[in-house]
């Protein structure tokens, strides 16, 4: 099921970003998507739905915005290894 937000800007940050109503609407939607997927809000899946993208694509999206697709550190990594 598919929803509508409105969301009120200014006119002037439209024309700053020199963008058609059309893509300011999918900007806003991947921006909005990459940070709750950044945030842990969302998964890679779910954030890759809501900003109309296959997952594959979202994830390279996200190493293009320096955001982690992981949440495990090297720490972590390490001790995995060392129980192997």
């Amino acid at each position: 099921m598919e929803e509508t937000l409105t969301i009120h800007l200014p006119g002037e940050i439209r024309q700053m970003l020199n963008r058609t109503p059309e893509e300011l609407a999918r900007d806003v939607r991947l921006y909005s998507a990459l940070m709750l997927f950044r945030l842990g809000k969302l998964s890679s899946g779910a954030a890759a739905e809501m900003a109309g993208l296959p997952r594959v694509a979202f994830l390279d999206l996200c190493a293009e915005y320096d955001i982690p697709v992981t949440q495990i550190t090297g720490e972590d990594l390490r001790r995995e290894m060392d129980s192997v």
